[in-house]
């Protein structure tokens, strides 16, 4: 499969040709169970569009970067129980581990979650 500046010169040299072709002459081809081959527009198109600089939040894979659902809204709520709930995607943001240890501090409004043995900063 041809991705960049050899997509782009590809798809200048063909010129005028059927899509299925195109695609076909690109190398965005696989093939069913039963042997029949299958053209990949969607994975054609997104690279043709990488090829040109527009990014649709995926990577080269073609795998989505972005997260699906909600957006963080960086609030939280006490739960029943008490407990303070920090979500996975924070952690993730964070690149945070199971057993990662931190000091809380309490201030006026805000609570700081200082990793043990971190500088805090404002000291």
């Amino acid at each position: 499969m041809l991705t960049g500046s050899d997509l782009l010169a590809k798809v200048k040299e063909l010129g005028d040709v059927s899509k299925s072709e195109l695609v076909r002459e690109c190398g965005y081809v696989s093939s069913k169970k039963d042997g029949s081959e299958r053209l990949n527009f969607t994975a054609f198109y997104e690279a043709l569009l990488g090829a040109k600089g527009v990014s649709l939040g995926t990577d080269g894979g073609g795998r989505s970067t972005g997260k699906g659902g909600r957006k963080l809204g960086y609030s939280t709520k006490v739960q029943f129980n008490g407990n303070l709930l920090v979500g996975k995607a924070y952690t993730a943001m964070l690149d945070l581990q199971p057993g990662d240890e931190f000091e809380i501090k309490l201030g006026r409004k805000q609570i700081k979650l200082i990793p043990i043995g971190g500088a805090d900063e404002e000291e």
